[in-house]
């Protein structure tokens, strides 16, 4: 029989299958902070309304009514970001985004904080199965530091990332491929697992090409939000992580 003549241009190498991939060959896991490993308690609504005052919009009107509605609903995102859509002009982002980041500092060194329950296992689980976990946020680094000191996580895990660490925040895939570059985890973004508590997570996980992207219901958005945006699993909290990546 005749050989078939494009086989001669058929590249040599291996074969991809089209099946999705094994929750546990995720090797690089990134994980929210805020909503998702670190209960704030509503901090971040208490620490815009600081930020609204101090642009002179007053709670109980209906100009704070609507920008705290964007708030809500953009939980999850660069925080300067948010302010950039709220406030406009970027100057006035930065005063707002200032006067926020110092009073979440100041509520979280007021011991406003505490580990989702069972969060620490969680990480610590998975690291002692050999996979790599980093930490993201949507906060400025000066804020996620404040958020690791008070935990005493500053050596949980080998890498900590802020929208500043990155290009730019969620829903861009930015922190999440930053990840991967700067561990080299993996050589694939299929065996990337995400978890975040936001419809920004979920889209951050998706943009990034990774296989696990799940929502937790300890935070911002309920399961129809987080699905809507793209999870392939909503867990209650990230205690339940270990044993979907096949670490228990």
């Amino acid at each position: 029989m005749a050989s078939d003549p494009r086989d001669s241009d058929r590249a040599p190498g291996p074969r991809h299958s089209d099946a999705s991939p094994d929750p546990r060959d995720s090797r690089l896991i990134v994980l929210d902070m805020a909503g998702t490993t670190v209960a704030d308690g509503g901090l971040v609504e208490q620490a815009f309304d600081v930020a609204a005052r101090h642009l002179g919009v007053e709670p109980g009107s209906a100009d704070h009514a609507e920008k705290l509605a964007y708030v809500r609903a953009t939980m999850g995102e660069s925080k300067i970001s948010v302010f950039r859509h709220l406030f406009g002009d970027e100057a006035a982002a930065r005063r707002a985004n200032t006067a926020f980041e110092t009073a979440y500092g100041e509520l979280v060194d007021g011991g406003r904080i505490a580990p989702v329950p069972g969060a620490r296992e969680a990480i610590e689980a998975l690291q002692a199965a050999g996979r790599t976990v980093v930490l993201s946020t949507g906060f400025a680094r000066v804020t996620q530091d404040a958020l690791l000191d008070a935990l005493g996580w500053q050596d949980l895990v080998p890498l900590t990332l802020c929208p500043a660490d990155a290009g730019r925040g969620r829903p861009y895939p930015d922190m999440v491929l930053t990840a991967l570059l700067r561990t080299g985890a993996t050589d694939s973004v299929r065996r990337i697992a995400v978890a975040g508590d936001t419809s920004y997570d979920m889209l951050s996980g998706r943009r990034a090409g990774a296989s696990v992207v799940a929502g937790v219901l300890t935070g911002a958005h309920d399961r129809a939000q987080l699905e809507s945006a793209g999870a392939t699993h909503v867990l209650g909290s990230v205690a339940e992580l270990p044993a979907l990546l096949g670490v228990v």
